[in-house]
């Protein structure tokens, strides 16, 4: 699933947790403007950043993968849009579920 054949926006907002499939899809399409297509992957973090969604549109349905942590924090990369979502890599997305901080390196 984490390959470069996807684009990936990170919701710039935080999203409540309780939302599921339908609730995800109305944001990507009323608050972010986008149409769900294959393609693309739609990642929502809660206010505290302690639990993520990430959610994946397939020819045969939805995927929706729930993460919780219970220690410790997901780290957002620096916003890079003002569309409301900022597009990340398949490595960025990675580095956020691994807890690395790839965004703060100094080449």
């Amino acid at each position: 699933m984490f390959g470069d054949q996807y684009n990936y926006y990170l919701h710039a907002g935080p999203t409540s947790m309780r939302k599921s499939f339908d609730g995800l899809c109305g944001i990507i399409r009323g608050e972010l403007g986008r149409e769900i297509n294959a393609k693309d992957v739609f990642i929502f973090l809660n206010k505290g950043l302690t639990h993520i969604k990430i959610l994946l549109y397939e020819p045969d349905g939805f995927t929706l993968f729930y993460r919780r942590l219970h220690k410790g924090r997901f780290t957002k990369p620096a916003e890079r849009s003002g569309q409301g979502s900022t597009q990340l890599s398949a490595m960025e997305v990675l580095s956020m579920l691994w807890g690395l901080h790839l965004h703060e390196i100094k080449k």
